[in-house]
């Protein structure tokens, strides 16, 4: 008789790439975010202008705006950080990225600093969406219940991919 076994789901830590307060991603108050056209997740109401990589892997594109960034882990999740909402008609006035489309990065490294007030002041909205593009490789998420975090420490996610 054979025994018919399932492949254990593999779990991956989502650190997070940012300081400041979680939300979720159904209180983003945009679309594409709130209904999760993009993917799951979750978003950080930032306190400070520092986004570091959230998981050990390669960046796989930089916005040319300098406001979004899409890495992969090496076990395949593909992440997007979009810096604020509406961000794109800043034209990367306010941001500086650090690295560049084909670097690895390890969980903490510094992928962009961006001003902060800037902004505040320019941007529909800080709240910075962090999306698991490649949703159809999830099996499961399991969220934190931290209300805040801290960049390159905190574990936002845990993520059981298929």
């Amino acid at each position: 008789m054979f025994k018919w076994f399932r492949k254990k789901a593999e779990k991956e830590a989502i650190v997070a790439p940012l300081t400041g307060n979680i939300v979720t991603l159904e209180n983003v108050p945009d679309p594409v975010f709130a209904q999760k056209m993009m993917g799951d997740g979750v978003a950080i109401e930032p306190t400070e202008g520092i986004v570091v990589a959230p998981i050990d892997g390669e960046i796989v594109q930089v916005f040319p705006t300098k406001h979004a960034i899409g890495l992969r882990s090496k076990r395949g999740l593909e992440i997007l950080i979009h810096i604020g909402l509406e961000t794109v008609g800043m034209n990367g006035e306010g941001f500086e990225v650090h690295v560049q489309a084909g670097d690895c990065v390890k969980v903490g490294d510094r992928l962009i600093t961006f001003d902060l007030s800037l902004v505040q002041q320019k941007a529909k909205s800080m709240i910075t969406p962090i999306i698991i593009t490649n949703s159809d490789a999830i099996e499961h998420i399991e969220r934190v219940e931290a209300k805040t975090v801290q960049r390159g420490q905190t574990v936002m996610m845990t993520i059981a991919t298929k």
